[in-house]
């Protein structure tokens, strides 16, 4: 039970980040096979890029560093697991921590090596999945198109990566903000479906990231729910380099 809820942990921390490494490709629903039409994708690509300016635009695109500190808390098969998290990405580099009742998690990338505190854990790569998916819009290789049939009364588009991840972004009309999105991955052989409800939201130079959402997991026999609430969002601050130091090295 530790072991899982500690994978689940590590999983919600990952759908909001930045940079990584290569990982398997995403799950397209069977019931959005079907190529939409170049009209659709055309509206969805106007969509896109309004959306995109509504959280900052070029500053989201040329965001060079970004730092996310907060608490999180976990409900799956009944039981509740509250905990804090710290988040800090500087180009290619990354680490996160998790301190909870469970476990303390950590996770970094030095630009060249990862280190994990679970051992032979993969997750999909930051740039391919959920908001950090914004920032590439359009960007050479990643594909934008109508959302699938699913979800075709609502407003909002699919963002698809090189690598055959896709999100759905779901759009507030009044705001120009995304209200949410999902997506489905595998992560070590098991089919992850996620969705996420925004609650509020954070601008700090000129960059608007989501701050307080739920996120809803679902693993085939199990579901777990999260709530996130980030206090702290620092945006192109100076992160030393020894931050993405590896441990023991």
């Amino acid at each position: 039970m530790k072991g899982l809820i500690c994978s689940l942990l590590m999983v919600f921390l990952f759908s909001i980040a930045a940079q990584a490494q290569p990982a398997s490709a995403g799950k397209q629903n069977a019931s959005d096979k079907a190529e939409p039409t170049a009209d659709a994708s055309a509206a969805a690509l106007v969509t896109a890029k309004a959306t995109l300016a509504a959280h900052g635009g070029d500053k989201l695109k040329g965001i060079k560093s970004l730092v996310l500190k907060g608490s999180v808390d976990l409900t799956a098969m009944g039981q509740s697991f509250p905990g804090a998290f710290s988040t800090a990405f500087s180009g290619e580099k990354y680490f996160f921590e998790i301190n909870s009742v469970v476990q303390s998690l950590k996770q970094v990338y030095n630009g060249q090596q990862t280190y994990s505190s679970i051992q032979g854990f993969s997750l999909p790569p930051f740039t391919s999945l959920g908001f950090a998916v914004l920032s590439k819009i359009g960007d050479t290789g990643y594909k934008v198109t109508a959302l699938g049939e699913s979800a075709k009364k609502k407003k909002g588009f699919r963002v698809t990566t090189p690598e055959g991840f896709y999100t759905d972004f779901f759009v507030d009309e009044k705001t120009g903000r995304i209200k949410g999105y999902e997506s489905s991955y595998d992560v070590e052989g098991k089919i992850v479906t996620t969705s996420v409800e925004i609650e509020g939201f954070q601008t700090v130079d000129g960059v608007t990231v989501p701050t307080k959402y739920s996120q809803r997991f679902d693993l085939n026999t199990l579901t777990a729910y999260a709530n996130f609430n980030t206090k702290t969002v620092l945006v192109n601050s100076t992160i030393e380099d020894s931050a993405f130091a590896l441990p023991g090295k």
